[in-house]
């Protein structure tokens, strides 16, 4: 019996070296019968006003790795065109496949399709391959026991022992202690010197998606500057600058704000990892080799590990976990819509102003500006969590459903009733006061609760507490902050909610009519026809 031609459909966020998919299907039938099929799909890039410097990063990576498997001699089908299904059942026509491989989505929605909708809408059998970009999925920490809550701690200690990293023996970390967090929450100071970003000129195919993307109405921020990695060389590349020029000092500024630069030491490396051109175990070996070999500190390393085998694992594990209700989720009832200002960048209040222009323009901002400027201001305000995690998702290059959702609805905005995060990540100005210069240049004073001059976190942070007290005192970790509360009178409180009120009426928000017509002009607008190949 002849040998049947087969596909591999590759997802843009599976850019793997090694795809567990294309390994299956070349050792089952072999590589001459193995045809690639990757999708630019309109109806996915049009699904959100998406930061148009994601856009180029992800479509010009796509391309890239296309080129990529070509060159190893592969057969690779590009085809953009309206939705995967139809470029999927163009693919399976035209090669006249007669199965089809892939791996699981990292998403659910996605996987969700996969799993039970798949192989009925194009009519082939199809082999689903487990997801390989995540080490949670080779190890679970956490066995199910019935306990509804698993602390980040105790999972990236169990990691940390199952993967034997930065350990000194089967059950002693590194140094006698599990995380130096205390030595990471230092200010900068007024004078340091940042390493200069890595910085990687466009290519004939990366210029060619920033004209396309250029050409669509939709979205937000320019791509003029574009200067990302799209390679698996150049990620590569940015990783060891990173390890020989950032890890050293990464660890103890690893909270820190500035008005000034936005990437600080931070590696900027989760937009590489999250899409397939780094390895994550890879990550972890060259900080733990850099710490080993004495030329990062142990607190620096580990801060860095703790964000990958941590908080990425631990994010993508309760993603898991908690879908599809993470989307729905809202403890603090959130009502209100997400404010107009973290759209266009235009507010008195400075922190927001730069961290939210920066992010439309380049696509980043680091996890504290995430966590403590933008989250903390958004369940102080009672905003909607889900219309939160979609300004996360349009806006952030490193940004996708699985990271965003437990990140943002969990985590930064407490919504999930504490399964993730054992508390709210909630503060007044004090805390970006502290370790940022934001507030030397504001037009608000992090040091009034009321009046004209009073910071507006001040004002939302004192009302939270107040109108939430008896439940917030139940929290061991947030009666301190509480215990705030004795010092301000009964006049006071009500000068503050009156004042937190006035200030959140006053505030625009992108919803109704203007939410309508901003999405009819961003994300509505979709090409006529672009089916064709590459």
């Amino acid at each position: 019996m002849p040998k049947q031609p087969v596909s591999v459909w590759i997802l843009g966020d599976q850019l793997l070296e090694n795809h567990p998919a294309l390994q299956a299907a070349e050792r089952e039938h072999g590589r001459e019968q193995v045809h690639i099929v990757m999708i630019e799909s309109d109806e996915r890039i049009h699904q959100l006003p998406y930061q148009r410097q994601k856009l180029v990063l992800l479509l010009s990576a796509m391309r890239h790795y296309a080129d990529e498997l070509r060159s190893s001699g592969y057969e690779v089908d590009y085809i953009c065109t309206s939705s995967f299904a139809d470029g999927l059942k163009q693919h399976l026509k035209q090669r006249h496949s007669t199965h089809l491989y892939t791996m699981a989505a990292s998403e659910y929605d996605a996987r969700t399709i996969q799993e039970k909708h798949l192989e009925s809408a194009i009519g082939v059998p199809t082999t689903l391959l487990p997801n390989s970009q995540f080490l949670v999925e080779q190890f679970n920490p956490h066995p199910e026991t019935g306990s509804k809550h698993y602390i980040m701690e105790n999972f990236y200690r169990q990691m940390r022992k199952h993967f034997n990293v930065l350990m000194d023996g089967p059950d002693e970390p590194a140094g006698g202690k599990w995380n130096y967090d205390a030595m990471n929450r230092e200010p900068l100071p007024k004078k340091l010197d940042f390493p200069e970003k890595p910085s990687y000129k466009p290519d004939k195919i990366t210029n060619e998606v920033i004209k396309l993307v250029e050409g669509m109405r939709h979205g937000v921020g320019n791509i003029q500057n574009f200067d990302l990695a799209v390679t698996r060389e150049n990620a590569n590349d940015a990783l060891e600058r990173f390890v020989n020029e950032r890890l050293r000092e990464f660890g103890p500024y690893e909270d820190a704000m500035s008005s000034q630069e936005s990437e600080l030491f931070h590696s900027q490396l989760s937009l590489y990892v999250n899409i397939g051109l780094l390895d994550p175990m890879d990550m972890i070996r060259q900080a733990e080799k850099a710490y080993n070999d004495g030329s990062v500190p142990l607190n620096s390393a580990e801060g860095f590990i703790r964000q990958i085998l941590g908080w990425r694992e631990y994010m993508y594990w309760q993603y898991w976990q908690l879908m599809p209700d993470l989307k729905t989720t809202n403890t603090w009832g959130g009502k209100r819509a997400m404010p107009l200002m973290f759209w266009n960048g235009e507010t008195e209040m400075n922190c927001v102003s730069h961290v939210s222009k920066r992010v439309l323009e380049t696509g980043y901002s680091n996890h504290i500006e995430r966590l403590m400027i933008v989250c903390n201001f958004c369940l102080l305000a009672g905003i909607r969590p889900y219309d939160v995690a979609e300004w996360f998702l349009a806006c952030y290059f490193d940004a996708y459903d699985w990271v965003v959702l437990p990140n943002v609805i969990g985590m930064g905005l407490n919504a999930d009733g504490g399964r993730i995060a054992t508390k709210p990540y909630i503060s007044s100005a004090n805390y970006i006061n502290k370790m940022s210069n934001y507030c030397s240049e504001c037009h608000y004073s992090p040091k009034e609760r009321t009046g004209e001059k009073a910071c507006p976190y001040n004002l939302l942070y004192w009302d939270f507490l107040a109108q939430n007290e008896e439940l917030l005192r139940s929290n061991p970790r947030l009666g301190p902050n509480v215990l705030g509360l004795r010092n301000i009178s009964e006049q006071e409180r009500k000068a503050i909610h009156q004042q937190a009120v006035a200030f959140l009426d006053h505030l625009k928000y992108y919803e109704g009519k203007a939410k309508d017509e901003t999405l009819q002009q961003y994300a509505e607008v979709k090409t006529t026809s672009r089916a064709r190949k590459r």
